[in-house]
C-alpha cells in the first residue's frame, strides 16, 4: 500500500515538473514539447456532413470554411478535406433527394466533438452529419488511400 502511494506521488511530481517546464520561457524546447504532445495525444476524427442542395457554390464553400475554422480555433488540425459533390441520398431528408457531401479529417482533443456537433445541429444548411474517431488502422488506411490517389494523379499529369 505504501509502495502504491509512493509511485503515485512520484508520478505527480514528474507531471508537475513537466508543466513547469512547459510554462517556463527559458527552455527552447517548450514549443517542441507542445507539438509532441499535440501530435501524440490528440485523437484523429473523421466527420462527414451533408449540406442542403439549394445552396450556391459560394454558400457551400462558406459553410465548409466555417467548420474548418471552428476546428482550428478549438486547437485542432485539419489533416484532410474532401468535397464529394452533389450526390443522391438513399432516402429523402427534409423532402430533398440530393445533398452536397463533405468529409473533414482532423486531429483534435476529444472535447471538440460535442461543440462541433452542436454547431452542425444549429445550422439549417446541414441536413445530416456523422463523426467517427479513427483508430490506428483507419488512420493508416486513409493515409495509404491518399498516397495512392496522389500517385495516380501524378502519373496522369
Amino acid at each position: 500500500m505504501i509502495d502504491c502511494a509512493i509511485k503515485k506521488l512520484f508520478l505527480c511530481l514528474q507531471i508537475s515538473k513537466l508543466f513547469i517546464l512547459l510554462q517556463s520561457q527559458k527552455f527552447g524546447l517548450r514549443n517542441q514539447l507542445i507539438n509532441y504532445f499535440k501530435s501524440n495525444f490528440m485523437n484523429q476524427y473523421e466527420t462527414v456532413f451533408i449540406l442542403t442542395p439549394v445552396l450556391s457554390e459560394e454558400q457551400m464553400k462558406e459553410a465548409v470554411k466555417k467548420y474548418e475554422d471552428f476546428v482550428t480555433k478549438q486547437g485542432g488540425e485539419i489533416v484532410h478535406r474532401e468535397n464529394w459533390g452533389l450526390r443522391k441520398l438513399a432516402y429523402p431528408i427534409q423532402k430533398k433527394s440530393t445533398g452536397f457531401y463533405h468529409l473533414l479529417e482532423y486531429k483534435a482533443e476529444g472535447t471538440i466533438v460535442a461543440p462541433l456537433e452542436v454547431q452542425f445541429k444549429r445550422d439549417e444548411r446541414v441536413m445530416r452529419f456523422l463523426t467517427v474517431k479513427l483508430d490506428k488502422h483507419a488512420i493508416a488506411y486513409n493515409e495509404k488511400k491518399r498516397k495512392k490517389a496522389k500517385e495516380a494523379k501524378e502519373t496522369k499529369a
